[in-house]
């Protein structure tokens, strides 16, 4: 009897587990930022009033996409990932997934996610779905074993979600996405570079060639991140100019550049882990606090009230 209610507990353990390592095959914590940002998009772009259905699907077709990506990302680094002590837990290089089960998981979310934004959202931002999972999958993932670029390459495909978010309200691309998209971009390379920092010499066991593994004293890795930071300045900027935010975010952005900015220059100078930590908080709270505000200081333009209908239009519910 006692024999029989262990391996009854085993069996819901072993499920229990099975189930978690496929969630973590997902990357939660970093689909919930991808997530975040569409969600930016559409509201800053959505007409009066909100449909919220559309805006659901968007976010389920784009999350399910965004995972999927992540699996096949994973699958195909597993043998890499087993090289570094960050990864090398993971649920395929600790070989508690088989590939073929990644891969038909990683298949049936991007696919899934890809089929959803099509149906019910439109071809716009399906195509940008896809055009997503093809630079991070075939662009990014192999640009990081040849070249210190791949941290530009990768910056594209984490940046066009929120881009998505904005064709999901509107049915095509507008100045607020197009800026939006730049926002992200710009911000991701200080983000990353500070990560890459900290962990280069798992980079560097895995055979990854990001910037600072091959910048051993780090003077252009802190010139890039001066760079980008001051460059997010005029970006953040642009939503005031288009009159689609007001003083508030202004005076708030402005505010968050200059302790960004701060920190990124603190990094350069210093070029320590302790630095590069500082910087990655301040990269997350950064990008936290500035879509939301840009949402909640959001005015509609001119341009984006007279196309309300034509946006729809293109949009089903």
């Amino acid at each position: 009897m006692e024999t029989n209610r262990t391996i009854t507990l085993n069996r819901s353990a072993g499920f229990s587990t099975r189930l978690s390592d496929f969630w973590d095959l997902t990357k939660p914590r970093m689909n919930a930022v991808v997530v975040v940002t569409t969600l930016a998009g559409y509201c800053l772009t959505a007409p009066d009033p909100v449909k919220w259905t559309l805006l659901m699907v968007t976010l389920v077709g784009t999350a399910l996409a965004a995972a999927g990506a992540s699996v096949l990302n994973q699958l195909v680094e597993r043998d890499y990932d087993a090289l570094m002590p960050r990864t090398a837990d993971r649920p395929l290089p600790a070989g508690r997934i088989h590939p073929s089960a990644a891969c038909v998981f990683g298949m049936v979310l991007a696919g899934g996610g890809i089929a959803m934004l099509a149906i019910d959202v439109n071809i716009l931002t399906a195509s940008l779905g896809v055009l997503t999972l093809v630079t991070y999958l075939f662009v990014y993932t192999p640009a990081k074993r040849y070249t210190t670029l791949c941290t530009l390459l990768g910056a594209v495909p984490g940046a066009i979600p929120v881009m998505m978010g904005c064709t999901a309200a509107t049915g095509r691309i507008t100045l607020t996405a197009i800026d939006l998209f730049l926002i992200l971009f710009v911000w991701q390379i200080p983000h990353f570079l500070a990560i890459a920092i900290l962990y280069r010499d798992d980079y560097a066991k895995g055979g990854f060639h990001m910037l600072p593994v091959a910048d051993g004293r780090l003077d252009v890795t802190g010139r890039q991140i001066i760079l980008y930071c001051l460059a997010l300045i005029p970006l953040t900027v642009f939503p005031f100019v288009l009159a689609s935010a007001g003083w508030a975010y202004l005076s708030v952005a402005m505010a968050l550049n200059v302790i960004f900015t701060w920190c990124g220059f603190a990094l350069a100078r210093r070029r320590s882990r302790q630095y590069a930590r500082r910087l990655f908080w301040a990269s997350l709270a950064y990008i936290l606090c500035l879509l939301p505000l840009m949402v909640l200081d959001h005015r509609d333009t001119p341009s984006q009230s007279l196309n309300a209908g034509v946006a729809y239009a293109d949009t089903p519910y």
